[in-house]
């Protein structure tokens, strides 16, 4: 029987860190009252932990000392104060104790709520740390969200989730993913989100930023994550803040000529659209949590080989932990009040009208609908041939839909698709005031096209499956041997 770790609080972690004689550092917060300095303070000891306490609340003062940045919460101002204080800590104090100290800078800037309640509760903490005597800086920055509705609670939340970070740091760093998960020590996810978290230097050179932000979603301390086309880890707000915003889910494994043309077509009809004419538009694949675990446990060669792939075609990646697309756009609701558009085949678009998927909502599917489609969502459908909308209805078993008597060489689309009877009347109001649009000037030669079917391809070595996807993608499969390409050991079975 495993034996149950023991939850540290708040207090028992920084007393830990205020009586370790190698640790020393200086804390620097700009917003919510000093709250992570107060937990060392008030835990008794801190004059063997911190060098320095500082909090620059006005800007002339702040920008005196830091330096100018565009926003005052952001990751750039972070950045200025961990670079200077760091820096200044070296300087005066590495020729006195250098070779016996740690030595560690923390630092946030954050904005609780307003007396109007107007603005966002948010911040960006991190903390640069010597991993030994006189060794390079390794570094931890993340992004909260803070959801206590008072003041005084963010406040409260950010000065543990402080601790928690620093703790982290300095003695859960041989395990990252544990260090994750400390992050909500006494706290849990309803009061503090962690959506962004990057891992950097000498501590961390065999750390895969991407795994580790997966690991916020899989232990629930945010509901997504997102990615850029180098690689890169975003920050969510930064990307999508005031946008027009475009995303395609899908599962690609791999990434097919069709995902391609679908997001390539619904492009081009979203920016014309009267709303978003002029505006600036974020472009988005989007794979969902249970997509990535529809085999079960996590594969982390699999799910990099997804995101790696999108990149190579210049993609923005979003994971999601958001299974109903009502809460998708939701979740972009956060960010922004420009349109939103969701570029989906006709087996997602059939997926959307089955009920079952809305027994835990009140209002049933009529509650999700009004979630989705209000303040300027629509559904772009791309079209699927008559036989393979015919496979589909027989292999899923959906009760949502049933099979067209449609000649061989006609579309299914969003004008002729068919739901089941009870719902053709709400699908004819969504169609008819265009919340729901067909995709056109899509290619018909790739129609039969699916993601199933080329990985099966590839795991059987039939190099159809070349034929199935981008040119570049081909090239990247064949050369890293993803997706069991070259496998000679793969079987069905696998």
């Amino acid at each position: 029987m495993e034996e149950k770790k023991e939850l540290l609080t708040t207090t028992r972690k920084a007393r830990r860190i205020n009586f370790d004689a190698l640790i020393y550092g200086t804390f620097a917060e700009i917003g919510a009252g000093q709250e992570v300095a107060r937990e060392f303070f008030h835990a008794g000891g801190a004059s063997g932990t911190i060098a320095k306490s500082i909090s620059a609340y006005d800007m002339v003062f702040s920008d005196a000392i830091y330096g100018k940045s565009q926003r005052y919460v952001s990751r750039e101002r972070l950045n200025l104060m961990l670079d200077h204080e760091y820096e200044l800590l070296v300087e005066r104090l590495s020729g006195i104790r250098g070779d016996r100290t740690n030595f560690f800078v923390f630092a946030d800037t954050v904005a609780t709520s307003n007396h109007q309640g107007t603005n966002e509760a948010h911040g960006w903490l991190g903390i640069r740390f010597q991993g030994a005597p006189t060794a390079k800086p390794s570094e931890i920055v993340l992004h909260v969200r803070m959801w206590d509705k008072d003041s005084v609670l963010q406040q409260q939340a950010l000065g543990i989730v402080g601790v928690n970070l620093i703790y982290g740091a300095l003695y859960l760093r041989e395990d990252p993913r544990q260090l994750i998960e400390s992050l909500q020590d006494c706290l849990g996810t309803d009061r503090i989100e962690v959506d962004m978290l990057r891992f950097s230097g000498h501590c961390f050179e065999t750390i895969d930023n991407r795994l580790m932000s997966l690991h916020l979603v899989e232990c629930k301390l945010t509901n997504a994550v997102m990615f850029g086309p180098q690689g890169e880890v975003l920050q969510p707000s930064e990307i999508l803040h005031k946008k027009a915003i475009l995303v395609e889910r899908g599962s690609f494994r791999p990434v097919t000529h069709v995902n391609v043309d679908m997001i390539a077509c619904a492009t081009a009809q979203f920016v014309q659209e009267s709303a978003v004419k002029s505006k600036e538009v974020v472009v988005l694949m989007e794979i969902t949590m249970n997509n990535l675990l529809s085999e079960g446990a996590l594969d982390a060669r699999d799910f990099l080989s997804r995101v790696d792939l999108l990149a190579d075609i210049g993609f923005t990646v979003l994971i999601s932990n958001y299974s109903e697309y009502y809460r998708l756009t939701s979740y972009f609701r956060r960010y922004t009040k420009e349109m939103i558009g969701v570029a989906i085949g006709i087996n997602n678009l059939l997926e959307i009208f089955n009920e079952k998927y809305y027994e835990n909502l009140e209002g049933g599917i009529l509650e999700s609908f009004g979630r989705l489609f209000r303040n300027a969502v629509k559904l772009y459908v791309y079209p699927m041939s008559s036989e393979a909308y015919d496979r589909y209805i027989v292999e899923s078993s959906r009760t949502c839909a049933s099979a067209h008597s449609a000649a061989p060489n006609v579309l299914i689309t969003a004008k002729n698709v068919r739901v089941a009877d009870h719902l053709s009347s709400l699908y004819a109001h969504l169609l008819e005031n265009r919340f729901i649009d067909s995709i056109v000037g899509f290619d018909t030669n790739i129609l039969g096209i699916f993601s199933r079917d080329a990985l099966k391809k590839i795991r059987d070595h039939d190099l159809l499956w070349e034929s199935m996807v981008p040119k570049s993608i081909a090239i990247a499969i064949k050369r890293r041997g993803l997706f069991g390409h070259g496998d000679v050991s793969h079987d069905d079975n696998n």
